[in-house]
């Protein structure tokens, strides 16, 4: 009995329960390193083959992004009722699944980002050049553009007749409440994003790396069940602009500035509030 009491003692002075705030938590010996912040522009960027195959590789993801989960709406939509098909749910579990998979796939060569909204939020916390952003987006819109334009290639009258899976405020709602449902849809998006990939948890919690596409596709996931009744939900203007440049009618193009804004706004959000608030990274010292 003595023993325990001493393991208990010494336990006790070991682990202590009072833990520091304020300044003092931030002069604490880290276990773990920040990564450096990415240069504005990096000139050697340019010349590396790396840095190509990671576009290459947005260009693939994306490409493949948009054919299934296009197919799948269109799968959806040419049935007269909904029962008889995957429904909602399953063009939902469509997007967060071809998220989580292809997350899985890139994110050792180009980090998965798969949306310009992501590629900005990173960029804008200093986790990339740039350069390698402003090609991350490009590579990623016409990835997109080449996906739905394999649908149409399957299903061409399907494709026209049924909306070509563009994203539009449907019916019921303002313009308002679209724009408001893809800020904050963003925002879960890429909070998920950085939640998942801090170097603090990938650190301490060895398994954060290996699960950080789980979170990232379910999070794309439960956004589409909340939104798929407002705006077909977007979230991702590359997504956006793919459908809505080779369905090509009014409708689409009327409400397609909704899905760049919203996004961009919800993603500049995510990064200020997990940079400044959660880890307040601004704040500590060097």
């Amino acid at each position: 009995m003595e023993n325990k009491e001493e393991d208990v003692r010494l336990g006790a002075n070991k682990f202590s329960e009072r833990q520091p705030i304020g300044t003092a938590a931030q002069t604490q010996d880290k276990d773990y390193q920040e990564p450096p912040a990415a240069a504005l522009f990096d000139p050697d960027e340019l010349a590396s083959w790396s840095f190509y195959r990671a576009g290459i590789a947005e260009f693939i993801a994306t490409f493949l992004f948009l054919y299934i989960s296009i197919m799948t709406v269109m799968g959806v939509s040419k049935s007269d009722s909904k029962c008889s098909t995957v429904g909602i749910q399953g063009i939902a579990w469509a997007f967060g699944g071809m998220i989580f998979a292809l997350v899985y796939c890139t994110a050792g060569i180009s980090g998965g980002h798969i949306n310009p909204a992501v590629t900005f939020g990173l960029f804008l916390a200093r986790k990339l050049s740039l350069t390698r952003a402003f090609f991350y987006m490009v590579m990623q819109c016409l990835g997109a553009i080449c996906g739905a334009g394999v649908v149409k290639g399957f299903q061409k009258h399907l494709y026209q007749s049924k909306g070509g899976g563009a994203n539009v405020v449907n019916g019921g709602y303002t313009k308002g409440d679209g724009l408001g449902a893809e800020i904050v849809g963003t925002f879960v998006l890429v909070y998920t994003v950085f939640s998942a990939t801090d170097a603090k948890r990938s650190a301490r919690d060895s398994h954060v790396p290996i699960l950080a596409p789980l979170p990232i596709g379910f999070a794309v996931f439960l956004v589409h069940l909340a939104t798929i009744p407002i705006t077909g939900t977007g979230i991702n203007p590359a997504r956006s602009l793919g459908a809505a440049i080779i369905y090509n009618q009014k409708p689409a193009w009327d409400d397609h500035w909704i899905f760049w804004v919203g996004p961009f706004i919800g993603a500049a959000l995510a990064a200020l509030y997990h940079q400044v608030v959660i880890r307040a990274i601004p704040f500590k010292s060097k």
